[in-house]
């Protein structure tokens, strides 16, 4: 199982996300990336963060976490989720670093009407209010 944190930024009641397009579908996901040896979750999304998107940030606490089982010959995912601020810079994409087409930002209470990956928008909208939650095996459409 791979490890893949990602980071929820809050601003105005709306949250950062990214959108890709698979075939006929656009997919939205949180800010984030895949750890490199040798790096720590948090140091991964920050450079992460500064690779996709040109901004610094500062890491808060973890928000969720729950697992994505992937279909047969795909290595499985668990996502962990952390609060973040912005301290420096405006998301902008860098087109050398992400195959995402928009970055944007969502009001938070539309998060579960998007197609997401991971599938977490509800989660993510109790957790933002709530505090941390391992929420298990997310529920994951494969389109």
């Amino acid at each position: 199982m791979k490890v893949r944190p990602s980071v929820a930024i809050v601003e105005n009641n709306r949250i950062l996300l990214m959108r890709y397009r698979y075939g006929n579908t656009d997919v939205y996901n949180l800010a984030g990336g895949n750890v490199d040896k040798g790096e720590t979750l948090a140091s991964t999304v920050v450079r992460e963060l500064q690779e996709e998107l040109g901004i610094d940030i500062e890491l808060e606490e973890m928000l969720l976490t729950g697992d994505v089982i992937m279909p047969e010959g795909k290595e499985d995912v668990l996502h962990c989720v952390f609060r973040a601020k912005i301290l420096n810079g405006t998301p902008v994409l860098n087109p050398q670093e992400t195959s995402a087409l928009e970055v944007l930002w969502q009001p938070i209470e539309e998060l579960n009407q998007l197609d997401m990956y991971p599938n977490v928008g509800l989660e993510l909208q109790k957790a933002l209010n709530q505090g941390f939650e391992y929420i298990g095996k997310i529920r994951q459409e494969w389109k």
